[in-house]
């Protein structure tokens, strides 16, 4: 049996439908995926500094991923936006006197004091007796004496109670209700009002050794890293005010940062010529600049931060000791290898050009052969008597 299907009459066969663009000069273009997924040496790596961004596609448009540039580098990476610095906090002179106008003061107040009770006739018949003269009767002391006694006591109070000694490495950050009022810097004896508060601040250059603190490499493998951090407190107001404890804040940046920096290279090449934590001057160089740019706001100077130790940690030492001195014996092999084949290329050339040896090419194979056992092996034997 056969089954037919007739068209519709006056039915015309319709064209499949059209694809109509909603966007007349749509265009997209391809990218190679080769270039998505290169290495940065290779000869058509991006300018330095910038690396390949994949950028995803847009659902129902038919746009390609693209690729755009950072401005960072795998070594360096983005740096760290600084902590804001609040500018009301500064350090400035505090409101100060040489030590000789509170034991003027003081001084004069007292006597001031005694000579009120002295002519008031309060002094007890010992101190006459003891001064040599009679002191004059008692005849009572007024409201008036009383308020003098009064102001006379608490001048004494306030010349006597502000002397203070400045030492050398030192700074006093001033407080007056919470508000802050200035630093003082000065040495020796000087005069600072009993009103406000005194907080000691040590300015000398010091130096912190961490603990072994605990980091990865580029490539993730565990280490233990110490460092040694030199520093000062440049501005005394930030040091006390802006943050609760600089000690322990420069402790906690100090860690920080190391992770930062040395999970930017790997700790060692294993034999090829590539940036590592070995090399201990740029690897600090990078870490002072970044422990200096997070601690300024804390009115803390960075003058060099530099990594003392760099181990592997206990669980991956052994592996990474091997690993160490089997790129260690490849390399000793290579170069052991290239003097052999120079050697021989260089003494089958002067042999040929004296005249000394005129073979065929199987015989010149022959003795090539022969020559690079013997040198391999006299060279293998040196190395083991060293």
């Amino acid at each position: 049996m056969n089954t037919t299907t007739s068209e519709p009459e006056g039915g015309v066969p319709s064209d499949p439908p059209r694809r109509q663009m909603v966007i007349a000069s749509e265009t997209t273009t391809e990218i190679p995926v080769h270039l998505l997924f290169r290495d940065d040496s290779g000869p058509q790596a991006l300018p330095t500094g910038l690396r390949p961004a994949v950028i995803s596609r847009r659902q129902g448009t038919g746009e390609q991923p693209r690729v755009t540039g950072r401005g960072t580098s795998p070594a360096a990476g983005p740096e760290l936006p600084a902590p804001p610095v609040d500018p009301r906090i500064a350090e400035r002179p505090g409101p100060v006197l040489p030590g000789w106008t509170g034991l003027v003061a003081g001084g004069c107040s007292l006597a001031g004091v005694g000579a009120l009770l002295w002519g008031s006739g309060a002094v007890p018949g010992i101190v006459g007796r003891v001064l040599g003269v009679t002191p004059p009767p008692y005849q009572g002391i007024g409201i008036g004496v009383w308020c003098l006694l009064a102001l006379g006591v608490l001048l004494a109070l306030f010349g006597l109670g502000g002397l203070g000694l400045g030492r050398v490495g030192h700074a006093w950050v001033l407080t007056l209700c919470g508000d802050y009022r200035g630093s003082v810097r000065r040495t020796g004896l000087v005069w600072v009002s009993p009103l406000v508060l005194r907080q000691r601040i040590e300015v000398r250059l010091r130096h912190w050794r961490s603990e072994a603190m605990p980091v990865h490499d580029a490539e993730g493998t565990p280490l233990r890293v110490t460092v040694l951090v030199v520093w000062r407190v440049e501005d005394t107001a930030r040091a006390a005010l802006a943050v609760a404890n600089h000690e322990t804040y420069l402790a906690e940046q100090v860690e920080a940062a190391a992770a930062r920096v040395f999970s930017r290279l790997p700790a060692d090449g294993f034999g090829e010529a590539v940036p590592t934590l070995r090399d201990a001057g740029d690897v600090g160089d990078r870490l002072t600049k970044t422990l200096a740019a997070q601690c300024a706001p804390a009115g803390i100077e960075i003058f060099t931060a530099q990594p003392t130790v760099v181990d592997y940690a206990p669980e991956v030492a052994g592996a990474m000791q091997r690993r160490k001195v089997a790129a260690i014996d490849a390399r000793h092999r290579d170069s052991v290898l290239t003097a052999v084949v120079d050697t021989v290329d260089e003494t089958v050339a002067r042999l040929t050009e004296r005249g000394l040896v005129d073979a065929d090419d199987y015989e010149r194979k022959a003795l090539v052969k022969d020559l690079t056992i013997a040198l391999s092996a006299g060279r293998a034997g040196s190395a083991e008597g060293q």
